[in-house]
């Protein structure tokens, strides 16, 4: 493994995406891409999508090259169609100017094993990283970039690029990893070593925490804002687990249906009151949580320990304090009185709101405003009523990519 930096020790990301000057400029080498006017046509084929770190943009990885698309209200931001080839993986950091970029596609010129850290707004490349194997996905914060490849975790300081953390895991074809990004918690979670279980780093505390999450493989995680509350779903795609990351506590247990699904997302909505999955059976599914989380506010936070700290001293002592005492928004089953004497099935949580898709369509969901979920593949956003839940009704539709493709 190689890393290049190729700027000055003070750069910082610009605040806002803004449409950059002068367009990228041609070849395969990532310092000079070259923009051109492509027509929308269906030889652009949509490798991936995915969301920025607040869920208010996204971006979409072409065959052709980028784009980059504002959620509230829709709108494409900008977009580079490039004669050198496509990405696979677009990892935006916030609505900054600074993109993580890895090559893929057919014809790509830009290799899958190589991450290329890309200011938009200068139009060049300001730092890349160079692996044996193909990376399986970048993940941002202000401080840090974090490469996953299949075997391992790289942790660098985004100042300097200098490598600060290696992390060994399982298999992890699928590139799972998550962080924090609150600016008083520091913590990441990713597949630990044996299957179903979930290892949680908190840097900042210098804490490592193993979490046995399922018995099946993991297939996808997710962390609040501040990294205090982990979300989980395993391949068997039934169950999706509610843990505290701090003492590894199981705090809730949601049931998105009884047949094997694969997980495509989940998303925590940002008072932590609501929670979405998506999968192949063509149903975005969302969850109330009973879950009360300490230190949500970073503002009230004088220290980065001392959120944390609040946290661990109620979890550990009273599950009480994390549950919140509203119950009863998830139905369950009539049978749910006889817990322990029938199978687990019949006391399980049941979503409390529902949106219906067809089954071969892949999606990702997140939390838009006003007890709105945005839905990307399929390009639209639903609205759920958090009295009673029940069907969620479509309020937009959208067709950000005019090709018949579905992202990877």
């Amino acid at each position: 493994m190689t890393s290049t930096l190729s700027t000055s020790p003070s750069f910082l990301p610009t605040p806002s995406i803004e449409p950059p000057q002068p367009p990228f400029s041609g070849g395969g080498d990532p310092s000079s891409f070259t923009h051109h006017d492509l027509p929308d046509i269906d030889q652009t084929e949509l490798l991936s999508v995915s969301w920025n770190q607040d869920y208010g943009c996204f971006a979409a990885g072409t065959s052709r090259g980028f784009r980059i698309y504002n959620c509230e209200p829709f709108k494409e931001t900008f977009r580079r169609d490039l004669k050198s080839g496509g990405f696979k993986i677009v990892e935006m950091l916030f609505r900054c100017n600074i993109l993580a970029l890895v090559g893929g596609g057919s014809n790509s010129q830009y290799p899958s094993n190589k991450v290329i850290i890309w200011d938009d707004h200068q139009s060049r490349c300001i730092g890349e990283f160079a692996f044996r194997s193909d990376v399986r996905a970048v993940k941002l914060r202000r401080d840090r970039i974090v490469v996953v490849l299949e075997h391992k975790i790289y942790v660098y300081s985004f100042m300097d690029l200098k490598l600060l953390h290696q992390i060994e895991t399982l298999a992890n074809p699928r590139g799972l990893c998550c962080l924090s990004h609150h600016s008083n918690t520091s913590v990441l979670a990713c597949p630990g070593l044996h299957r179903g279980q979930v290892r949680v780093e908190h840097f900042g505390l210098n804490m490592m925490k193993l979490i046995n999450a399922h018995d099946s493989h993991i297939a996808c995680l997710t962390l609040t804002l501040d990294g205090l509350l982990l979300a989980t779903a395993s391949t068997r795609g039934t169950l999706v687990r509610i843990f505290n990351t701090m003492d590894g506590t199981r705090l809730q247990e949601v049931r998105r249906g009884v047949d094997r699904a694969d997980i495509y997302s989940i998303a925590l909505s940002p008072n932590v009151q609501w929670l979405a999955v998506s999968s192949d059976k063509g149903t975005v599914h969302i969850f109330n949580l009973r879950v009360r989380v300490f230190g949500e506010d970073s503002s009230c936070q004088p220290s980065s320990v001392q959120g944390p700290a609040i946290f661990h001293q109620n979890s550990s002592t009273s599950l009480d304090s994390l549950i919140s005492p509203s119950t009863g928004a998830n139905p369950g089953s009539s049978l749910s009185f006889m817990r322990g004497v029938l199978p687990k099935y019949f006391s399980s949580e049941w979503s409390f709101a529902q949106f219906h898709l067809p089954e071969d369509t892949q999606f990702i969901a997140a939390f838009g405003s006003q007890n709105t979920v945005i839905v990307v593949g399929m390009d639209a956003r639903c609205s759920f009523d958090p009295v009673h839940g029940g069907e969620m009704m479509q309020q937009e539709y959208v067709r950000f990519l005019k090709t018949d493709s579905r992202p990877r």
